[in-house]
């Protein structure tokens, strides 16, 4: 199946129509949508990639801002935005640069516009085709930095909470959750225990993170029989291939201390 692609518009029917025409030439799906919150709301989960093209608009509207930064976040939706200089910089006041994969100024040429979003298009499907982790964890830094690492090889959703999990749980089946274990109000053990309580998901394979490396610390958490753990201050390259080596051979390689 195509990816889709999410035009969020207001105005400039004429050049948003160009593009639509373009880019369905090239074999994507192309949707369209109102700067409104329950209008995008109602697509999202339809919508691989968002193209916003941002408008005066923006400088009334921030909460469009504040709602796309989290949905590509928790999504890990790629975010290109068309705007002049002062428009994308109102953007980016909001938006993490690590968020945006692609800024067109205007005026932009669509054929160079459609063709990036065909490569885009094409390493995203890519991605959907390959495992799916669901993250878990109260550090917004820690999240942040976890998902822009693993987004590369894997398709990551990301939630804040453990109640946030369990609900995305309900209605989703990751191959793998990387769970904190040091979360305040509901900790990791207690999400564990909801999760395995419940047949749909009971056989989700559940890695957890934890800050700790002493050995009491590891023991206590491996006693609750998870496929495995995951240092927090393990570096870039040790944490991808752990997971990947998990994947690859549905076994668990013990750190050693």
């Amino acid at each position: 199946m195509a990816s889709n692609i999410l035009i969020i518009s207001s105005g400039a029917a004429f050049m948003i129509d160009a593009l639509r025409t373009s880019l369905i030439k090239t074999g994507l799906s192309v949707t369209g949508s109102e700067p409104d919150v329950d209008c995008i709301e109602k697509q999202r989960n339809n919508t691989d990639i968002i193209l916003f093209f941002a408008g005066e608009f923006v400088y009334k509207t921030s909460n469009i801002l504040v709602y796309l930064k989290d949905i590509c976040e928790s999504d890990g939706k790629p975010l290109c935005v068309i705007g002049y200089e002062k428009e994308l910089g109102m953007v980016r006041g909001f938006i993490p640069k690590h968020l945006i994969k692609h800024e067109f100024k205007r005026p932009f040429d669509v054929k160079i516009l459609t063709a990036e979003l065909g490569k885009l298009a094409e390493k995203n499907e890519e991605i959907k085709k390959g495992r799916h982790i669901l993250l878990v964890d109260d550090d917004i830094t820690f999240l942040r930095m976890m998902q822009d690492w693993l987004a590369m090889k894997y398709r990551i959703t990301s939630v804040k909470s453990g109640m946030q999990a369990i609900t995305y749980i309900a209605a989703h089946t990751p191959d793998l959750i990387l769970l904190d274990y040091d979360m305040p109000i509901t900790p990791g053990s207690q999400i564990m225990e909801m999760i395995r309580s419940e047949p749909a998901s009971a056989n989700i394979p559940i890695i957890f993170l934890t800050g700790k490396n002493d050995r009491e610390t590891v023991m206590k958490v491996m006693q609750l029989k998870p496929e495995g753990y995951l240092l927090k201050s393990m570096s870039h390259e040790e944490i991808t291939a752990a997971i990947d080596h998990f994947f690859e051979t549905k076994k668990w390689k013990n750190i050693k201390f």
